[in-house]
């Protein structure tokens, strides 16, 4: 059985960071074991954060311009697009679990594509939220 692999904006937002290059190596290398298998899983609420982050977290920002390449770079990736059902999904999750929305709907959506793992510094790695497993690698 193949094993899917969702991965949360901080992961992906750290293989752009200039500030932190551990931690960007570590980002790149994982996108770049992950990426070329077609076992990689975002979602449309990843890009969109990914594009916040780019262009208004950074120091100094990305342009506009440079932000979009970044998320075309991601073009080939599985995309799930965030809707009711997931929505609603990520409430059941939430009230299942106690984490934040946002993070339910991280977790829904990798419950959607039948991710087995999500890659992220935002959840408690080791623990499982909705069978799938939460891993922060860096």
């Amino acid at each position: 059985m193949k094993v899917k692999a969702f991965f949360d904006t901080n992961i992906l937002a750290y293989a752009f960071d200039q500030r932190s290059p551990e931690k960007r190596k570590k980002a790149k290398d994982l996108i770049a074991l992950w990426m070329p298998s077609g076992d990689m899983v975002i979602s449309t609420q990843v890009l969109q954060e990914l594009f916040v982050v780019l262009t208004r977290k950074f120091a100094p920002a990305i342009s506009l311009d440079n932000a979009k390449k970044v998320l075309e770079t991601f073009s080939p990736v599985e995309t799930i697009k965030i809707d009711r059902e997931k929505i609603f999904k990520a409430i059941e999750i939430v009230k299942e679990s106690s984490i934040s929305f946002w993070d339910g709907l991280i977790v829904s959506a990798a419950v959607f594509a039948r991710c087995k793992v999500i890659f992220t510094e935002d959840l408690n790695s080791g623990e499982v939220i909705a069978g799938v497993k939460v891993e922060n690698p860096l």
